[in-house]
Formats: structure tokens, sequence, C-alpha cells
């Protein structure tokens, strides 16, 4: 065979090897496009097609008087079907539309849109996501009047994904409280978590195409289960009350460069919590709410606690306020065990009533040693009665478990009752330790306090909430009147004397513990210090409980560091609540007037009444504002004090007149009755705080 042969013997064999393989590539594709064509049908639809989740809105959050604390805010994500729309619509306004998106979204310019939509037009694409951010409900109406858009869904292929987002409508403010939500919508902290099943509704689910860019589009149909809104609930914050408290917590906490600290205000009647701040430092100078100290925060309460040691003292024995005791020099040795009070040199011989006041741990370690050394179990007895040693089952998870020793500890030692005595060697938070004040307060009865009052379904109720009673009575009424009587004097002549007011009266506790480190050994001038307690003393509303973990500077104590923050919001507390001001005993009047009408008010107003009425009378300074005195057949004006910072006289005034001088001062005004006013709560010539009530009893 001669090399002509050859080659042409080769290239046909390699044009029969090329048509063979040819024709198996071509049966192949004929097996598989009408052999197997349903089969890869399907698995292309299920690659491209899946049933989805859909979110349910989640419910509201709201506080006492309705004010929203969380809310889902409807946003959109915008797309087009870029086929949907008539041709003569489609050329007269995608100009225009191309302009508006290039605006709104930036990123790309209107030639770059009209570029992109007419390529998805040609192309026959169903769905062209028009930008990557989410829009609000406002600029969603007005998109919706845009060209093209405007035409709808259908005859317009406006497509408008609505996705919720979680929206705290006052910012960081009981953000702790309210909690937060993760991206799978569920609740991780706070009542968004402890409530989660209510708010977080049903789920549904519907079919959705997958698109380019891993994206997917709805395709509605009908097969999609709509999803079950949630539940709202209310809870009992007050958000004036939440600010002070947070606005209060935080100034002293950057004053003594503290850890952290918390603040708990709760009605005394009901235990309905009005405001919980929870504050720790994530930078210098700089605080956030990071962990729910008042609730799952355990620690040793330090001389907070010598108030269920004194009630137990009194119940168990026939022991006196006015009995003495002799704290020596301050010192107290038993067993290896050295027990020193605050003050350098002792107090000496006191009674119990100054024990309490001034806070003598050699005193409370005397007088517990004394009555329950031989019977340490009867003590541990008082304790559990008080209810103090088992949780309170608050409505939010993550209560911290009370922890005290008891006999059978094998840490429990012959130094451990008078420890525990004073405040350590127990673990306890501070909502815990507030609601035993409180049930002080509250008459002996200790209820369990209340975060959420109702969960409803819009204005339906579908569940109430009401406190606990966890206690009928800690205590006898006689000890409970002496207790009560201590806790005023703590502050009228004790360790927190210096936020003693006359306005009103408050009853309350300093604390101050030592910290411990991870040996076990206490820290020195590390502390833990608090202050709780009620107010007005007379007639409590409202209880209160502060704590400051680890202050640093001159200042370490309860008394110096906890109690003014109680004293700030009591005293806001007290000044926008009217109901808790007394009324003078005699109403505030002027001296009697042959002219009833004419008592006070603005000067010029009054001159003229009486020249048109042909009275005489008489200014002798040039003061606005007057009251009125005669003699004789004549008026007499005299000054009224207006002087700033100080609440003016307004009785016998009008009340347009009243209102303005009152409201200029920054006070809310309140009043019952009508005609001129008769009397005012808040007496003349006092500091005008703003924004504190002012209540007006307005007669003829």
């Amino acid at each position: 065979m001669n090399i002509k042969q050859s080659i042409l013997l080769r290239m046909r064999l390699a044009f029969l090897f090329v048509f063979l393989f040819s024709g198996a590539i071509l049966a192949r594709i004929v097996h598989i496009q009408f052999v197997q064509g349903e089969h890869w049908k399907q698995r292309a639809r299920e690659k491209t097609l899946s049933y989805r989740v859909v979110k349910a809105t989640r419910g509201n959050i709201y506080s006492d008087n309705g004010s929203l604390l969380a809310t889902s805010v409807p946003y959109y994500r915008v797309a087009l079907d870029p086929t949907a729309c008539r041709e003569d619509a489609y050329r007269s306004g995608i100009d225009s539309l191309c302009v508006k998106l290039a605006a709104l979204y930036g990123g790309r310019s209107a030639n770059d849109y009209r570029h992109r939509i007419d390529n998805a037009r040609r192309a026959k694409k169903k769905y062209l996501a028009l930008g990557n951010r989410l829009i609000d409900h406002q600029q969603k109406k007005r998109m919706q009047q845009w060209p093209i858009l405007r035409e709808g869904r259908y005859r317009g292929g406006a497509l408008f994904e609505k996705m919720d987002r979680r929206v705290l409508p006052f910012d960081l403010l009981g953000k702790r409280t309210v909690g937060s939500i993760n991206d799978e919508s569920r609740g991780t902290v706070g009542l968004e978590f402890s409530f989660n099943r209510q708010l977080g509704g049903r789920n549904g689910e519907a079919l959705f195409e997958r698109i380019a860019g891993e994206s997917w589009k709805p395709v509605n149909d009908g097969t999609e289960i709509k999803p079950e809104p949630g539940l709202d609930i209310q809870t009992t914050l007050d958000i004036n009350l939440q600010d002070v408290a947070e606005a209060s917590l935080l100034r002293a906490l950057r004053a003594h460069r503290a850890d952290y600290g918390c603040v708990v205000v709760m009605e005394v009647a009901t235990g309905e919590v009005k405001a919980m701040a929870n504050l720790g430092r994530v930078s210098e100078g700089n605080y956030a709410e990071k962990f729910n100290y008042a609730v799952g925060g355990l620690t040793d309460p330090g001389s907070t606690f010598k108030l269920p040691t004194m009630i137990a003292l009194l119940e168990e024995t026939a022991l006196s306020p006015t009995d003495s005791i002799d704290t020596q020099n301050g010192v107290f040795k038993y067993y290896n065990l050295r027990i020193k009070d605050t003050h350098h040199g002792g107090y000496g011989k006191i009674t119990v009533n100054q024990a309490f006041e001034k806070s003598s741990n050699v005193a409370f370690a005397k007088l517990v040693i004394e009555h329950f050394g031989a019977k340490p179990q009867r003590y541990l007895d008082y304790l559990y009665a008080f209810g103090l040693t088992r949780p309170l089952g608050f409505q939010m998870k993550g209560e911290g478990k009370p922890y005290f020793k008891n006999l059978d500890d094998r840490t429990w030692s012959g130094t451990t009752l008078p420890w525990m005595s004073i405040g350590y060697e127990a673990q306890i938070s501070p909502l815990q330790m507030l609601a035993f004040y409180n049930a002080v307060a509250n008459g002996g009865r200790m209820v369990q306090p209340i975060l959420v009052k109702e969960i409803r379904m819009a204005d339906e109720v579908l569940e109430q909430f009401q406190p606990k009673l966890i206690n009928e009575k800690i205590c006898s009424e006689e000890t409970l009147k002496k207790v009560r009587a201590m806790l005023e004097g703590v502050v009228e002549r004790g360790t927190a004397r210096n936020i003693r007011n006359n306005d009103y009266r408050i009853a309350g506790k300093t604390g101050t513990s030592q910290k411990i480190n991870r040996e076990g050994r206490y820290i020195e001038g590390s502390y833990y210090t608090s202050f709780i307690g009620y107010f007005p003393a007379d007639k409590p509303k409202y209880s209160c409980a502060v704590v400051i973990d680890n202050p640093k500077g001159k200042l370490q104590y309860g008394a110096d560091v906890a109690a003014p923050v109680f004293k700030d919001i009591a005293d806001k507390v007290y000044a926008r609540d009217i109901q808790m001001h007394k009324l003078l005993s005699q109403p505030y009047t002027t001296a009697d007037s042959t002219f009833p009408l004419l008592r006070a008010g603005y000067l010029e107003d009054l001159r003229l009444v009486c020249n048109e009425l042909g009275v005489s009378n008489h200014a002798r300074e040039s003061e606005d504002w007057v009251e009125a005195r005669h003699r004789a057949a004549a008026i007499f004006w005299h000054a009224r004090d207006t002087r700033d910072g100080a609440v003016p006289d307004v009785c016998g005034m009008t009340l347009k007149d009243a209102l303005y001088l009152l409201e200029n001062k920054g006070l809310r005004v309140s009043r019952a009755g009508r005609g001129r006013v008769r009397s005012q709560s808040q007496l003349p010539g006092t500091p005008a705080r703003r924004g504190s009530a002012i209540y007006l009893t307005l007669g003829s």
C-alpha cells in the first residue's frame, strides 16, 4: 500500500469515527429530549421553584400608656416585570422613570437604568430588581406615582416585595428590657425572647422562583399559605420614668467610673415595674445595656439585707427599738471572724434603732449571735417564710435563683450566721430585694413584680396578667410599724440623711458590700453599692432599687453613690405626679376685698376694668402682676412675686392669667372647678422645677 492509499484510509476511518460519534450524540440528545424529557423538566422545576417561608409580621410591644416600644415596620424591595407594560406607555415613561431611579438609589446613571430595563424587556425577563436598598412606606407611596410604576402590577409590572424590620421608636431607651431579635425574627433577649411565642405569630408559605443573582421572586399561583401576624403585648413600663431612670443612672456611672449599674422603679400597691434600666461599661465613659443585672445579677446584697434580719429579730424576740447595745470601738471578734463598723472608733453604746439607722455591722452581728446563735435554723426559717430564698417567677426569662447556705452545706461554719445577717455569704438579685422592701411599704403584702399586663390581638384582650401574692403578711403589724420608722430614720438621721428633703419623706436603706475575687477573697477598695426604699414614706406609692457596682474614687459607699440616684429619680417622679402633692391645708388666698372679682392679675387689664366702672385704684409700684387690697372706697395694687426660678402666687387670678404665668415657668398645669384660682398645690416662692406638675383648684 502506497502512501496515498494509506492517507485516504486513515481519513476515511477518522471520518467514520466522527460520523459515529456525532450520531451517538444526536441519539443521546433525542433520548434526553423525548424519552427522559419530562424527568429533566421536573428536576429543573425543582431547582428553580421552591416553597419558601413567608415570615409573619411580629406583634408590637407597648408601654403602659400605649406608646410603642417595639414594632415591625414594613420596608420594600422594588422590582419590575419589564414585559408587562404596553409599548406606548413604556416608551412615554421609561426615560422619566430611569431619571427618578437614578436619583433615588444612586450608583447608576439614568442611561444605565434605561439600558438594563431595555435589555430585560427584549430578553422577555419577568423580574428585574431595580435596587438593592429597601425603601420605606412613604417612599413606596411616592414611587407608585412614577411613570410605568403607576400602572400597577399587572399593567406596569411594578413589584413591591414587603419585608418587615424591627424598629424601636424610643431608640436605646429600655432596649435590654424590650429585647431584640435575630435574623430569623426570633427574640434573643428581654421581652422579645420571653414572649417570643406570642409576638412571633405563625409563618406562612408560598411558591417562589429562583432568578439570576440567587434572588427569589413570588409566583403567586394561589397555593400560598398566608402568615398569621403576632400578638401585641402591653407592658407596665412608664416611658417617662424609664427615661428618668436611665438618665440618672448614666450620670452616676460616669461620675463614679463604675463597672455597671441598674435601677428598678415599681408601683407599691400593684407590683407593676414602671422602669428597669441596666447599664454596663463598654469602654471608658461609655455604657450600654448588655445584661439585665436587675433580674439576673446575683451578688452579696450588703447592708440592705439588714432589713429582713431586723424583722426576724423583732418577730422572734421581745427586742425593742429603744433597747441598747454596746458596739464598743467598732470591732467585733468572733472565732476567726473580725467584723468592723465603717465609723472609725465605733459608735459605742447605741439603741437598736440607731444601730439600724447607722448600719452598725457590729450591733447586728452581736444581736443575731445572741438570739439565733444557738438556733441558726430558726433564722433561716424566717428567710424562707419571707419568700427571699425562692425565685419570684418573674415574667422575663433569665431570673437569677437566690442562693442561701443551709446547715447541711459543707461551707457552713460558725461565722456564717453573723456574716449572713449583714448581707454576706448569700446571693440575691436587686429585683428580689426590691420585692421585699416593697412588701414593707405595702402593709406587709409581698407581691410578685409584673412587667406585662396584657396580650392583645388589635383591641381584643386575649390574656391579662395579675401580680401573684407571694406572702400575705411577711410580719406582724407591730413589727411592720417599727421597721418602717427605722427606714425613715435612715434618711432623716442615719446613713442616707444626705437625701433628706422637705417636700416629701423617703424611707430606705443603704448597702455597701465588699466584692470577692475568684479565689474567694475580698478585694480591697472594690464595693457593690446600693440603696433600696420607697416614697412618700407616709403613703408609699413607688419603691425603687438602685445598684452601682465598683465605683472608683473617694466616694465608694451606698449613701454617697447609690442613694443620690434614688433621690434624683424620686424628685422627678414627685414633680410629675400630681397625686403625690399635698394641697395646702388652708386655701392660699389674698386678703378679703370689697371687690371680689378684682383680686389679682395683670395690672393694665385690672386698671382698665376699674376705670370703666369708675372705681378709684392706685399703684405704688410699676409691676406687671399685682393683687388687690382695698382701703375705704379705693383699690391699691400691690406687686405679686413673679421672679425667675420661683413658683408664682396665682391665687385670685383668672385661669388665663394663671396659665400664662405658670406655663412660662415650665410647669405642667392641671385644674379642677370653674372661676378664679382658689388654691395651688405648689407653694408660692418655692423653686420652680421645669416639667413639674401643679394642681389648681378653681372657684367663685
